[in-house]
Parts: C-alpha cells; structure tokens; sequence
C-alpha cells in the first residue's frame, strides 16, 4: 500500500486518517485471500468515526460498488439499489430476476469489491441472507459496514458470520489524524497542538465532530485577524455532541 492509498479527500484536499488505511488494508485482504478461504470482510464502529469517508474514498481507489442502505428499504429496493450502482436504469422486474442480474454482473467482475454501508439495516429488516446469497455465488470481496454492534449482530446469523475472513473496528481519531485534518480544514492557520489534542479529546475522537470544530475554528480565527490559534485565545466552540441547553437568569437551566 502506498501513501496515497492512506488518504481521504476533504474538501477538494486530502489529508492521511487512519480508517482510511484500515478500510484499504481490510479490502486487499479479501482480495488478495487464498482458495478456500471466506470473503467477507466487516469494517465496524461508533457513529462518526469517518467509516462513511473511508468507504467513499476505497471505492474510488479500488472501482469498488458502493450502495448505503436506506432505513425504508424493502428486500425489492436493495436490489433496485445495488443494480442501479451496476449501471441499470430504472431497473425493474420480480426479486428473483433482479438477484440473478445482480449476481451475473457481479460475477463478470470478481476482483472488484462490493461495499455496503449501513449494514446493520439489512440484519434488522432480514435482508443480509441476501449478501450472503450475493458471495455464495460470486465470490466477490464484500465488505459490510456498520455500527459497533454489527459484530454481534451478525453472530444470530452463523452462515454470514461464519463467512467473514476479516473483523475490523473503526478507531477514535488520532492526534496525528487531527493535526492531519487541520492542514485541510484550516489552510494558513496555525493550530497549537494542545488545542488539537484538548479538540480530538472533547470530541470523542469523532472525525466528522473533529471536522465541524475546526471549521468553526477556521472562521473565528479569519474573524478575529488571528494567523495561529491556541488554547488562551480560542473562545470559539468544540463540538462535543452535546445538545446545547440556554442559560436561564441567575445560572439557573
């Protein structure tokens, strides 16, 4: 894996993040994985931690087919979905035909990955047999996406769990991939390390929180005149996910 491989456009820039490097590593695996052996890989973890950007850029990287599964969708459009990202237009017909198209296509290709995002929906709606369906037949790297939680949900399912080569968990932002995301987000601003470090702490280590905190950073400073910002002149906000609550008269809530 080079460099390159270990990086994720933001903003028309790319800065290095460490689940992006996962995400890479967890699909050269599946690929790369001697006969015999599973092929499906899980990349999962807390809400925010940048897998959705990982996910995006490793299909850009690798030509992989990318669909995020929808809260409303039904077994029919998952299919609709997945043929769409295959180059189908309105692509219509019964579940069955639609699965064989899928898994004909698919098959054509079997180096190029599928990830699906949001992978926990299709365990809640009954759909992921229907993943499994998809390798069975292909052997095509797939890689699922989702919460914590996924791991264990998937255990209720032993034929797509006993599948799976690869676990993966999506980890907290570094303070090497918070510095990393501050080159991108606040370009001629010269951000104190501490400040970076009290951010990525406040923030959980959440890469989406992360980015919002220093776009707010980026305009206070530009506000203020201010080139380099640091702990005793920052008075601009952090993104805790906290939900703000208004200060009553008196300091009463």
């Amino acid at each position: 894996m080079t460099a390159n491989e270990n990086t994720v456009k933001t903003g028309g820039s790319i800065a290095p993040l460490t689940n992006v490097a996962t995400l890479m590593m967890l699909i050269e695996t599946l690929r790369s994985r001697s006969f015999g052996l599973p092929g499906l890989g899980v990349f999962s973890g807390d809400s925010g931690y940048g897998k959705s950007v990982a996910a995006q850029y490793a299909m850009n990287k690798t030509g992989a087919v990318y669909i995020e599964v929808r809260e409303y969708w039904t077994k029919k459009t998952f299919c609709q979905a997945l043929l769409a990202e295959l180059g189908h237009h309105q692509p219509r017909g019964t579940i069955a035909s639609m699965m064989e198209e899928i898994i004909r296509q698919l098959g054509d290709a079997p180096g190029r990955p599928l990830i699906i995002d949001e992978a926990d929906k299709l365990v809640a709606r009954g759909m992921i047999e229907y993943v499994r369906d998809i390798y069975e037949t292909t052997q095509v790297p797939i890689i699922l996406i989702g919460e914590e939680k996924l791991p264990r949900d998937l255990e209720a399912h032993e034929r797509v769990h006993n599948r799976v080569l690869d676990w993966q968990l999506a980890q907290p932002c570094s303070l090497e991939d918070t510095e990393a995301l501050a080159k991108v987000l606040c370009p001629g601003i010269e951000v104190a390390q501490q400040l970076l470090d009290t951010i990525r702490k406040q923030t959980g280590g959440r890469a989406r929180r992360i980015a919002t905190t220093l776009h707010e950073l980026t305009q206070f400073a530009r506000n203020n005149g201010l080139k380099s910002v640091d702990p005793e002149n920052y008075a601009g906000r952090i993104f805790t996910g906290e939900t703000p609550v208004r200060q009553r008269a008196g300091g009463r809530r």
